[in-house]
């Protein structure tokens, strides 16, 4: 991956700097140069959107002929951390909030948006292989092993995956061990943060123990992870420092 500020990308920075959610800069520039990567006439799909913080980025990243699907029900649940339950009056106002945002970053027209949940969405929503799978939807382990079961197998041969939360979230480092750790055709390659990257291959018996080493040596992180958001809650801040955790924010 290019580490080199590519064209255009401080800009799309710029443009999401004022919209709510949960991506660091770094984690918004492995998005922009997945989406980049993807050819004329391919297909980028990203499950979970809240305001449109990632999909502004994915969106003016894509090259003309990219198909750029957003899947998000905007029902008020699973709004971001420990936010689970809601209503109908906040999901309303996540989706106005979201078409806006997408308005005015000038990517409304690049976008097709689904207002459904993932395992809801019909068929016909998403005709044809993925390319490039952003998953960051609802946390909890059976939503998230879903969408990695359901939504992964669309991924194109050499294909991407990209899934937020990763060796972070209790539910979706679950989902991930289940579904991706000893996986025959998906391979771990890195992470930022919480944001893990994979790809759709087809691997030798080697490869697949040394993605599932790979995977398997994140867990420390996820340890950490899952302690500081412990403190937090239980208003330990100061001892997230004895972690080597100097953000006041939830760790992603």
């Amino acid at each position: 991956m290019s580490t080199s500020a590519p064209a255009g990308f401080d800009e799309a920075l710029r443009v999401v700097a004022d919209v709510a959610g949960w991506m660091t800069d770094a984690q918004a520039r492995m998005l922009w140069d997945c989406a980049a990567a993807v050819p004329r006439g391919g297909r980028i799909v990203e499950i979970g959107s809240f305001h449109g913080r990632s999909a502004i980025v994915l969106a003016r990243a894509a090259a003309e002929g990219v198909e750029v699907i957003t899947i998000d029900p905007h029902a008020g649940n699973d709004r971001g951390p420990q936010e689970i339950e809601g209503n109908a009056d906040e999901g309303e106002l996540d989706h106005q909030t979201f078409l806006a945002n997408l308005e005015r970053a000038g990517v409304r027209d690049r976008i097709h948006h689904v207002r459904a949940g993932s395992q809801d969405t019909p068929p016909e929503a998403v005709a044809g292989p993925i390319d490039l799978l952003y998953i960051d939807g609802a946390h909890r382990y059976r939503p998230a092993r879903d969408d990695i079961k359901a939504w992964g197998a669309r991924v194109a041969a050499d294909g991407t995956m990209l899934i937020h939360d990763s060796f972070c979230s209790v539910g979706v480092t679950g989902a991930i061990a289940t579904q991706l750790v000893t996986s025959r055709n998906v391979g771990y390659i890195d992470r930022v943060g919480s944001l893990a990257r994979y790809r759709r291959q087809s691997m030798r018996s080697r490869d697949r123990w040394r993605s599932a080493g790979r995977q398997l040596a994140q867990f420390p992180w996820f340890v950490r992870s899952v302690l500081v958001k412990v403190l937090l809650v239980l208003r330990l801040k100061p001892l997230t420092r004895l972690l080597g955790y100097r953000s006041d924010e939830w760790p992603y």
